[in-house]
């Protein structure tokens, strides 16, 4: 019986691949659990059990998980990129033409009409302030084109808009699924240059933190309209500020406002509804309720931030997954100790992703407790199962 912890509300279509047989999934169970599945909570303050393997992120974004604590402790972090794609997109577009049109302050004054004589007169008074523009014919720059920017980019051509896309990592499956009429930038300079809009779609992290910063905005056409629907850190305030001031960025469109935004008049503060459709949480509980399944069941690994892909068939075989450092002979290591003890390996895989590897044996017989120990205190060891 595998336990695994929820540490947020998760669509109960888990349990439709995750059978109470094999599964205890609960919110109630101590944190100990051989895996969690989270969504937003913070797991950086947690201190993990040497029996938890896995920890799955039903989203995109995994600024929540300590990944390197995990990739030290041998602890698979999966997330779910695509899942909530769409619904992300519909967001996107929207917020934009909203933004372009200048409806939340049409909606807002509308309401100041409330109990006045002779409504529909004001209203056609009163409208030519909000007159905005159509965004047919217009540029749309969509920098990171995974899941959620080609999806945004070739939803941004279907309406007649120009698109430019930056990506200086775009894998050949991502290109594939780009529309023909998306222009690829090599560098981002031509995509803040040339577009009316710009959407950010890159994950967070040391790197990409402060990523629009006073250089980009001054590189971008006057009045500019900024959607960033990926994280809130990615755009540094302050700078962002001052390019608001100047007319540099007519507005700036964000589903992780902080308190400076709120309120502002060129800022429209969402409040993190990106994902927030029961469609899109639907998807992201089966994805994660699958990859773990998965992976407690034949040692697969897809959609991990941390370790290298590694998709295995199950087998009636024992398995014996190990993860280790991509060290020199450590796989010679491992089938050595497991050639020691009579042990005939029918079948393994092996694979790595920088300084961490995974092996994965299918032997013939069972494997003694004598063995695992002496596997476990190979120096690189991180983390030894079998299934």
């Amino acid at each position: 019986m595998h336990t695994i912890k929820k540490l947020n509300k998760i669509s109960p279509v888990i349990y439709d691949y995750l059978p109470k047989e094999n599964y205890n999934v609960s919110s109630h169970l101590e944190d100990d659990s051989d895996a969690f599945i989270v969504r937003s909570a913070s797991c950086h303050e947690m201190d993990f059990a040497e029996n938890t393997v896995a920890i799955a992120r039903a989203g995109a974004g995994t600024n929540n998980i300590p990944i390197d604590k995990c990739t030290e402790k041998g602890i698979v972090v999966f997330n779910t990129p695509g899942a909530n794609a769409n619904g992300v997109k519909e967001l996107v577009i929207g917020a934009m033409i909203s933004a372009s049109r200048n409806l939340p302050e049409a909606y807002d004054w509308a309401k100041t009409l409330k109990g006045q004589e002779g409504v529909p007169a004001l209203v056609e008074k009163g409208k030519g302030q909000f007159v905005g523009g159509e965004v047919k014919g217009k540029t749309l720059g969509v920098i990171g084109l995974g899941a959620i920017g080609i999806m945004v980019a070739n939803a941004a051509s279907a309406i007649g808009m120009n698109v430019i896309g930056y990506d200086p990592f775009l894998s050949v499956d991502r290109a594939w699924s780009i529309s023909m009429y998306t222009h690829k930038a090599e560098k981002l300079d031509e995509l803040l240059e040339k577009s009316d809009f710009i959407t950010l779609h890159i994950p967070q992290n040391e790197k990409t933190k402060g990523f629009l910063s006073t250089p980009e905005f001054s590189k971008m056409k006057d009045g500019v309209i900024v959607l960033n629907f990926a994280r809130g850190g990615l755009v540094k305030t302050t700078s962002l500020f001052d390019a608001m001031e100047s007319g540099k960025v007519k507005k700036y469109v964000t589903d992780f406002p902080d308190d400076d935004m709120l309120c502002h008049p060129n800022i429209l503060a969402i409040p993190h509804l990106g994902a927030s459709t029961p469609e899109s949480e639907e998807n992201c509980a089966v994805m994660a309720a699958k990859q773990l399944r998965d992976f407690f069941e034949t040692g697969t690994i897809v959609n991990s931030v941390n370790m290298p892909e590694c998709i295995v068939p199950p087998s009636d075989a024992v398995r014996v997954t190990i993860i280790h450092r991509n060290l020199p002979n450590m796989v010679g290591q491992i089938t050595n100790t497991v050639a020691k003890y009579g042990l005939n390996i029918a079948d393994m895989a092996n694979k790595s992703r920088g300084d961490i590897a995974y092996t994965v044996l299918n032997l013939d017989h069972d494997i003694t407790d004598e063995a695992l120990s002496e596997i476990r205190a190979i120096d690189g060891i991180v983390k030894v199962r079998v299934i």
